[in-house]
């Protein structure tokens, strides 16, 4: 049973005719979406985990918006971004990635079955009709949105959506607001040169991929937590301990109030491996990092989709 019911979701506008959809607490699949009205020709950005959800994300973009999404921009493969977008394909171009594509269709709808309690309703992948591989710009009007793919970091195919004159940046999850950062299939390394990279832009707004809208302040808390972890890695390796083993022996300090605390082993898999001169987005055993993550944790993560 989810604390968090699709009408705790908020419709909150940044900039004019550029919206945040928060879905509270920000935990595993409760992610956020954009929005983009002002230019005429509603962009959304990323979707949402299950058909409730989703069909709630429609009806609040059909309070503002003067007409369906002509775009739908999905800015990493995982299903909570993703398993929306057929509620939205009728209207819709599905863009992404090219790689982000290409890991729609090998998941499928294998997040499913993480979380089988879950109610996840009526889904099937609806893949991206139009991928990219260099930077493109959607013309929304007089807006402009720009969709880069800056590097390993989330994933090995994050997408960022920044609007230069508006000075809001959709991170995806590249940036979490009160929940842990997430390497499972990307790099540690990877994200804080990626982070430096969103930083330079000098975002007025940032859009984290979950929990609450804020500024550029998110960029320094992920990069703050990705630094400890990767110090954090460097002591375990030294003590001559696993992962796991580092994960248990942490105090958390300042990051121990964060949400879904267990994706610490994943980090540091990621954190380990690179310090042993793997690069960024090198092929892990994800099923293992997910059972240690679990075993850490005591149990299966909580998803209140």
């Amino acid at each position: 049973m989810s604390r968090h019911s699709p009408a705790d979701a908020r419709m909150v506008e940044v900039e004019n005719g550029v919206y945040a959809y928060v879905q509270p607490d920000g935990g595993w699949c409760l992610n956020n979406a954009g929005l983009i009205t002002a230019g005429g020709r509603p962009a959304l950005i990323d979707t949402a985990a299950t058909e409730a959800r989703a069909l709630a994300l429609r009806e609040a973009v059909a309070a503002v918006a003067p007409r369906p999404p002509r775009y739908v921009v999905n800015t990493h493969p995982h299903g909570d971004h993703t398993f929306g977008n057929r509620f939205f394909a009728d209207d819709a171009v599905v863009i992404a990635h090219e790689a982000t594509r290409a890991e729609m269709d090998l998941a499928q709808l294998h997040l499913t079955g993480l979380w089988p309690e879950v109610c996840w309703g009526d889904l099937a992948v609806e893949l991206p009709t139009l991928t990219f591989r260099e930077p493109v710009t959607l013309h929304l009007g007089d807006v402009r949105a720009e969709l880069t793919h800056p590097g390993v970091a989330h994933t090995t195919n994050d997408t960022v959506v920044w609007l230069p004159e508006q000075g809001v940046l959709f991170a995806g999850d590249l940036v979490m607001n009160g929940a842990t950062p997430f390497c499972l299939t990307g790099s540690v390394a990877g994200t804080i040169d990626v982070l430096g990279k969103l930083r330079a832009l000098g975002p007025r707004v940032v859009v984290p991929g979950h929990g609450p809208v804020g500024g550029p302040e998110l960029l320094d808390t992920a990069e703050q937590y990705l630094r400890w972890v990767r110090e954090l890695a460097g002591r375990g390796l030294a003590a001559g301990l696993t992962p796991l083993e580092t994960a248990r022996e942490a105090d958390l300090g300042p990051y121990a109030e964060l949400l879904d605390s267990e994706r610490l082993v994943p980090n540091l898999h990621r954190a380990f491996a690179e310090a042993g001169g793997a690069p960024p987005g090198h092929p892990l055993d994800i099923g293992l990092l997910f059972s240690e993550m679990v075993e850490f944790h005591g149990r299966l993560p909580e998803c209140h989709a």
